[in-house]
């Protein structure tokens, strides 16, 4: 049979068997139409090049190409002859082997892989308005893609998984179903992140920015408006006592906290091809105690102690996912606090806003589907507050990708309002785009106002759902925990005596041993001391992982020749050489004379103390504050 084919040289008609797969097609058009290869020629069913043909191994009669059938042919920009390489042909839409070659390189999480495998139809059972046998199916019965409108109201479901999404906008392609294969060749990834900023190396033949700006390089207007997905659904905390470790430190010292969330991605059933954080363990970075707020250095410390955080997670088969902070203020009634966050006041203030798109942006999830290699993140920012029974209740959100470019290109900066984000002023080095936003007015009819000066930041959030397990397994699962990092300011430190008490007292036992150990603050403790080789940071790892079998993996980690160097050290060292902030003082002659100490304030034989006050570190004797001149207790 003969298949005509129209391209920009012109009409061919090629020969072609009935059994002729669409390669050996493409084969034969490859001369004709002067391509380097037959990958380099897109083929299409229409003009506009909407529906792509792809399927190469697929007969031509499977297709639904017949005698005298006409397609359209084009050769990708990518593999043209050009006599200067030009930019635009890496930038095409669609047609450039560029991305389709990063998407390919792309590594991502195990949760999206896992995902992919499925076809996300959402099985419906039979309805009163089937008139069909047991084995057929009809318009009322059959399944229903992840993204029906009709079932995601039905569920109150307001942003559909990012899976759900995804298959949306493959459905245009004509992809549907299982999509874990390769990504078709010559195929037009569909996922783009929104670029709010100048772009950089412009074609134009103009000087770059800031000395020149044209069309091609200048940034479209801003219209900012709900997200309809969301990266992930749920926040899940393998256990309470994740967030009462959290409150412990506001029910003692009435100050806020602030911590890193670990844990893992896994599939959410609550939702269409949804996806949950699991949160394991919060690690508590350093930080200055307000009762008011927190205040975290962001810069190299801060990601210094998050690198060693996420060494001890990663050998636990864990990354970091999210953050946590406390917003809480006790009420006049004893056991309860103020309801701050409602719809009446904010959610969350813009501030809280920035640190999340900053903390979004450096972690993205990769995606073989996005031009880049890398759309949004799953990075989740929880709060802890008050609810309307005056009780202590959590909240889970993202912000949306038009935040983080929006914060990619400087465009906002927070403002007084908690709820208000601002517009930055345009400089000379800063290009600010038309921000508009629309909105319900009073007559209920949808209005667009300009974002500028500042715009509700309702607009950046999209919002998760949290809870607990009915029946819990955490990974962290010790009896008596370690002390937590950076609670100086409650007298609470970690000291090598500290952990010789607790490892030393379980080597009678590989039980008590892997339960000590799985202990997420005892490991990143124990890792940060550089005592520990390679091997036996990954058997510790695989202790907490391998519940199953944790004491057989503690057992081999005792006779490990790292392992024992440690409990060596530890066993032949003094206490008083090990905690220099312990109750025994390095070189005491009190040991005869302990009935008459033992009536001397606690201050008099303790070492040096943090007051609970201003964090000011003080002397051993000393009963009050040199700083702020308060008591100690």
């Amino acid at each position: 049979m003969i298949i005509r084919v129209r391209s920009p040289e012109g009409m061919h008609r090629v020969e072609v068997g009935l059994n002729d797969t669409l390669r050996i097609l493409l084969e034969k058009l490859a001369p004709l139409m002067r391509a380097p290869t037959a990958d380099a020629i897109v083929l299409t069913r229409d003009a506009r090049g909407q529906e792509i043909l792809a399927e190469f191994e697929c007969s031509l009669v499977s297709l639904g190409l017949k005698h005298g059938d006409m397609v359209f042919a084009n050769v990708a920009a990518s593999a043209r002859p050009s006599a200067e390489p030009n930019e635009s042909n890496n930038t095409a839409v669609g047609t450039t082997q560029a991305p389709r070659e990063s998407a390919m390189r792309v590594q991502q999480d195990a949760v999206d892989c896992e995902l992919e495998h499925e076809s996300g139809l959402i099985p419906r059972p039979r309805d009163t308005m089937c008139t069909h046998g047991a084995r057929a199916m009809c318009e009322y019965c059959l399944p229903i893609e992840p993204y029906d409108a009709a079932y995601l109201e039905e569920h109150n479901i307001k942003h559909m998984s990012f899976q759900a999404y995804l298959r949306k906008v493959l459905s245009d392609h004509k992809i549907r179903g299982d999509i874990s294969g390769a990504v078709p060749a010559n195929f037009a990834l569909p996922l783009e992140e929104p670029e709010y900023g100048v772009r950089p190396k412009c074609p134009g033949a103009h000087a770059p920015w800031p000395a020149g700006i044209c069309s091609k390089c200048q940034p479209s207007a801003v219209t900012l408006q709900r997200q309809p997905f969301r990266m992930v659904d749920n926040v899940e905390f393998a256990s309470r006592s994740v967030v009462d470790t959290l409150l412990e430190f506001w029910r003692v010292s009435r100050c806020q906290r602030f911590g890193l969330m670990y844990g893992r991605y896994e599939v959410s059933r609550d939702v269409p091809l949804g996806v949950k954080a699991v949160v394991e363990a919060v690690y508590e970075p350093s930080q200055g105690c307000e009762e008011d707020g927190v205040r975290v250095n962001v810069g190299p410390e801060l990601d210094a102690e998050i690198a060693r955080a996420d060494a001890a997670a990663a050998a636990c088969g864990m990354q970091l996912v999210g953050m946590v902070f406390t917003d809480l203020t006790p009420a006049a009634e004893p056991g309860k606090v103020l309801y701050r966050r409602h719809a009446d006041s904010y959610f969350m203030t813009s501030l809280e806003c920035r640190l999340a798109a900053y903390m979004q942006e450096q972690r993205p999830s990769a995606c073989r589907w996005a031009r880049a290699g890398r759309f949004g993140s799953k990075f989740v920012t929880c709060c802890v507050s008050g609810n309307a029974d005056g009780g202590i209740d959590i909240t889970a959100w993202q912000v949306s990708n038009s935040a983080q470019a929006m914060h990619r290109a400087d465009l906002v900066v927070p403002s007084s309002v908690p709820s208000k984000m601002c517009v930055q002023e345009a400089t000379a080095t800063r290009y600010v785009p038309d921000v508009f936003y629309r909105y319900i007015n009073e007559y209920k009819l949808s209005v667009t106002a300009n974002a500028k000066p500042a715009f509700p930041i309702e607009y950046l959030l999209v919002t998760l759902t949290h809870g607990f397990p009915l029946e819990p397994h955490p990974a962290f699962r010790a009896t008596e925990p370690f002390a937590v990092e950076n609670r100086q300011h409650v007298h609470n430190v970690q000291t090598l005596g500290a952990l010789k008490r607790h490892i030393v007292g379980a080597l009678d036992s590989s039980e008590r041993l892997a339960l000590v150990l799985a202990d997420f603050h005892l490991l990143v403790y124990m890792f940060g001391l550089d005592l520990l080789g390679a091997e036996e940071v990954a058997m510790i790892g695989r202790v907490v992982s391998e519940p199953m079998e944790a004491a057989q993996r503690a057992e081999e980690l005792m006779a490990m020749s790292g392992w024992q160097t440690l409990v060596l050290m530890l066993r032949e060292a003094a206490d008083s050489e090990l905690d220099p902030h312990g109750s025994v003082a390095a070189g005491s002659s009190a040991a005869g004379s302990s009935a008459t100490s033992s009536s001397a304030p606690a201050a008099a034989v303790s070492g040096p103390w943090a007051c609970r006050h201003c964090t000011f570190v003080n002397e051993g004797s000393a009963t009050s504050c040199e700083m702020c001149a308060l008591p100690q207790d």
